[in-house]
């Protein structure tokens, strides 16, 4: 089963993408310097906003997410895993995380990619406040997997 959530939220001036382990969107309206994690402000849901269907669907050990980033033209896709532990309760956050730590925050872990490296020009574009995309895809394993023909 493939389910698919929408975010939008935007860049803020003092987005710096330079978090070694994970990047996260809000739906708060501010950012502070230490917030070196957080590349969206004022997105239009968090964790416990998005639908039942996708949080079913990524909260199971076997899951793939593969979320598309989209602002001023750059873009750039993280993949990463959905985890059994995971709740999405938190009301305004969203954290893709590249270790395996699970909170009320938490939509990825093992993700491949964090704020540290996503591409400058991303990161550039939304310290300029540009309005930012966030695609997610979740896929239930059964589906991931190849199909065997047994004939």
């Amino acid at each position: 089963m493939e389910v698919k959530e929408r975010i939008h939220c935007r860049g803020h001036p003092l987005v710096s993408g330079t978090h070694p382990t994970t990047f996260e969107v809000t739906a708060e309206d501010h950012l502070t310097r230490k917030g070196d994690c957080i590349i969206g402000i004022r997105a239009d849901k968090g964790a416990a906003g998005l639908s039942s269907e996708f949080r079913r669907v990524v909260a199971d050990d076997h899951a793939i997410l593969t979320t598309r980033l989209t602002a001023g033209g750059h873009a750039v896709e993280v993949h990463g895993k959905g985890s059994s532990r995971m709740t999405l309760t938190h009301p305004t956050d969203l954290v893709w995380r590249r270790s395996s730590f699970v909170c009320p925050r938490t939509v990825a872990i093992h993700c491949d990619r964090v704020a540290i490296t996503l591409p400058r020009d991303l990161i550039r574009t939304l310290a300029e406040g540009a309005e930012l995309e966030v695609v997610m895809v979740a896929l239930a394993e059964e589906d991931a997997a190849p199909k065997v023909d047994d004939t």
